[in-house]
């Protein structure tokens, strides 16, 4: 049930809630509330997915148990159309956590009003919440984003878990933070080259690319994970962690600091051979 501090009648909001909310309104600015109009779980692309996940130390399965609509005015950065609830949950399953987190959770979330201004009904309801743990307040967590609860169904959780175990691997890609080498190497035949991209990651682990041109063949391009520089590395499947790193964090464009090489030619073809790695990996959809 809920505690003495949150009044039922009033649906006024106080003590260790109002700290919440104050935790929560600073990761919810009015912009990024007013953008928060979430995708239907099974229209979440593989990228939607992951960014939710990256952001996350904790993503459970939680089923509510008790809720109370906070006021207005206590809701800063609230959008039009929008109740912000107060909900304790159950804790059904633990996705993915640093450590125990008890067997309830808290949290605050902005949801749609129903038809004619209705605050929702969600006690009894399943959902799966991307967040972050309070610090030195045991159960209760702060949403990573505005759409970090997702309504629980068997589909939508068997694709968060797997996106959890492929970035949780111990083999898992590090995150892309750039590119800081470019090189190109003409061959000996007319049309032959190698193009070698070494890119920055957030944990200093090397990551490269190499695209290959020979004469009468298409350009074949791969990624390679490790300090070798693998000319039969291959480009990542989409949808999948590696895809992600690189088709979501390179730059679009290969940026000036990166040349190694002065002269016009080899510039031309790392500029064009990034331009085809950009091209082959495809947009980061989103649509959240």
């Amino acid at each position: 049930m809920l505690s003495d501090s949150l009044p039922r009648r009033t649906g006024i909001v106080a003590g260790p809630l109002a700290l919440l909310a104050a935790g929560l309104s600073g990761s919810l600015p009015a912009a990024a509330a007013q953008e928060s109009v979430a995708a239907p779980a099974q229209q979440l692309t593989y990228a939607d997915l992951a960014s939710l996940v990256d952001a996350s130390a904790v993503v459970a399965r939680v089923r509510v148990a008790d809720q109370v609509a906070v006021e207005p005015e206590r809701s800063p950065g609230l959008a039009p159309g929008k109740v912000r609830l107060y909900l304790e949950t159950g804790t059904e399953a633990l996705l993915k956590a640093p450590e125990a987190q008890g067997e309830s959770l808290k949290y605050l979330v902005d949801v749609p009003l129903g038809a004619k201004g209705k605050v929702p009904k969600l006690k009894k309801l399943s959902f799966i919440v991307f967040a972050q743990a309070v610090p030195s307040r045991p159960g209760e967590l702060q949403l990573v984003a505005p759409d970090a609860q997702l309504p629980a169904d068997p589909t939508t959780e068997a694709r968060v878990r797997a996106v959890i175990a492929e970035l949780s691997a111990p083999d898992a890609p590090p995150r892309i933070t750039g590119v800081r080498d470019a090189m190109s190497v003409a061959g000996n035949l007319a049309g032959e080259s190698e193009t070698q991209l070494f890119l920055d990651t957030a944990n200093g682990t090397p990551v490269s690319l190499t695209v290959v041109r020979r004469p009468g063949m298409a350009p074949a391009w791969g990624v390679s994970w490790t300090e070798i520089v693998d000319q039969a590395a291959r480009p990542p499947e989409r949808g999948t962690a590696a895809w992600y790193r690189l088709a979501c964090f390179l730059p679009r464009e290969l940026p000036d600091k990166a040349y190694l090489q002065r002269d016009n030619a080899s510039r031309a073809q790392a500029r064009a051979d990034y331009t085809l790695v950009i091209d082959q990996l495809g947009q980061c959809s989103r649509t959240r």
